[in-house]
């Protein structure tokens, strides 16, 4: 084990790790197998303290600097090459205040981890899609998730964050104290800082009714239309998303649907249990359905119930849809049919409701979207890389007449910084970069979606 001098005569050397040590390989190890870089050290940090010593040995020895939580960054964000990392996942407390409607979370605290605790009081906030997504930078990037259109986005319910800034310090933000901060911090990214606590409001939702219905691929176009006219006028506690997927390697489903592509709706209702059944009647019997997987459980539970797998090569974009025309819904169609091999998907989902209406605006624009379109491509042959990636470039290229230039980072990866650009407006992104300056001067952390290019 090789340590720095630096590194080795201090508490930090407790925690930080080299190549060739397991706790060092395990921290490398991120959903998107694609992503290889390979950092000088490793630092798992156990409190704030440890994250602040961190930092400050990164910018004294003229190292880069990433944080890894979840490890969902499927830019690459959560490594550094040659540089330090600060793996986040040993601060993952989780206090929930069911008198307040509140919890507050560790900055590596996961999605499942949230969901969990708040299970235990029927209660429930937007966190991610996936259950083992980081909600320290799912939130950031603006925290688009299942009940969206019932409680708004994540950065919708945030009440207060706790971070380390680049010169160490240890700031909270909320509408009152350091409020451009706050502001920023709310859709802005990885870019002022290491989270070490974040507060959150909560909602009353013990019970979800969600799950996939299956139907052949060729119905997929019909199916869509039928989805996209339900959801024009649906209530705010029924979301309705769309996909295109291969039938999973699953006993549940039938051995005939198995690796066949497929066309899914893929239902969530946050609304009375009780009524569940007769609201849903009509879009479950929409088309030819071969498989109904919609059922009745606790909130946490459904909400981790159809995770992605990890560990295969992944390339993912996203697009803003102003109105899902017929001409749309055709191009879609026409190009889903060539979604790569393996646990892929086109995926598209509704906004409205509680999305267009949030308390307090913060730096991300384009929320009147009506549909955010997010294809992503899984594979296991590096030979297939480029491949899958011009599929999902190609989505975004057909698409261009029916799209509103509108992006959510968080489905991104590296696409050029005018991609940066359009996710928050050129008013909003001069203000976020000011911000900026004024946190983080030397632009220490920069392996997110950057903000220091004019």
């Amino acid at each position: 084990m090789t340590r720095s001098p630096q590194i080795g005569q201090t508490r930090l050397g407790e925690v930080t790790y080299t190549a060739g040590e397991e706790e060092y390989a395990d921290t490398c190890t991120l959903f998107n197998s694609a992503v290889q870089k390979r950092p000088r050290y490793v630092v798992r940090c156990r409190d704030t303290s440890d994250v602040s010593e961190a930092i400050a040995f990164a910018r004294t020895s003229g190292l880069g600097l990433a944080v890894r939580g979840g490890g969902h960054s499927v830019s690459g964000a959560s490594l550094c090459e040659g540089g330090v990392v600060l793996d986040m996942r040993g601060l993952n407390n989780v206090e929930v205040d069911p008198g307040s409607l509140t919890v507050t979370v560790g900055g590596g605290a996961t999605t499942a981890e949230v969901d969990a605790a708040l299970q235990a009081h029927g209660l429930a906030t937007t966190l991610g899609r996936v259950s083992t997504t980081g909600v320290a930078g799912f939130t950031l990037g603006g925290g688009s998730g299942w009940a969206e259109r019932k409680f708004g986005f994540a950065v919708d319910n945030l009440l207060s964050v706790t971070l380390v800034t680049a010169d160490g310090a240890v700031l909270t933000a909320d509408d009152e104290h350091e409020a451009d901060l706050f502001w920023a911090l709310r859709g802005g990214g990885g870019n002022f800082g290491v989270v070490v606590s974040m507060t959150f409001r909560a909602h009353p939702q013990g019970l979800a009714t969600s799950g996939l219905v299956l139907y052949p691929a060729a119905e997929g176009a019909t199916i869509l239309r039928g989805v996209r006219d339900l959801m024009l006028d649906a209530p705010d506690h029924l979301s309705i998303a769309f996909a295109y997927l291969y039938g999973p390697e699953d006993p549940a489903v039938p051995e005939s649907l198995r690796g066949q592509l497929m066309a899914a709706s893929w239902i969530w209702y946050l609304g009375d249990p009780a009524q569940a059944d007769e609201e849903l009647r009509g879009i479950r019997s929409l088309g030819t359905p071969v498989g109904d997987w919609v059922e009745q459980g606790p909130y946490a539970e459904r909400n981790g119930s159809m995770d992605d797998p990890p560990g295969y090569r992944n390339y993912f974009s996203s697009e803003h849809i102003g109105q899902l025309t017929d001409d749309a819904i055709d191009t879609i169609h026409e190009h889903a049919q060539g979604l790569p091999p393996g646990p892929g998907w086109t995926f598209l989902v509704p906004w409205g409701g509680a999305v267009t209406r949030p308390s307090r605006l913060g730096p991300l624009a384009n929320r009147d979207a009506s549909w955010v379109i997010h294809p992503g491509a899984f594979w296991e042959d590096p030979a297939d890389d480029d491949q899958a990636a011009a599929w999902v470039r190609g989505f975004r290229e057909k698409l261009q007449p029916f799209t509103t230039g509108g992006v959510w980072l968080n489905f991104i990866g590296n696409e050029g910084h005018d991609r940066i650009k359009a996710a928050f407006g050129n008013e909003n992104y001069r203000r976020l970069q000011a911000i900026k300056r004024r946190y983080d001067p030397a632009n220490t952390f920069n392996a997110n979606h950057n903000l220091s290019k004019s």
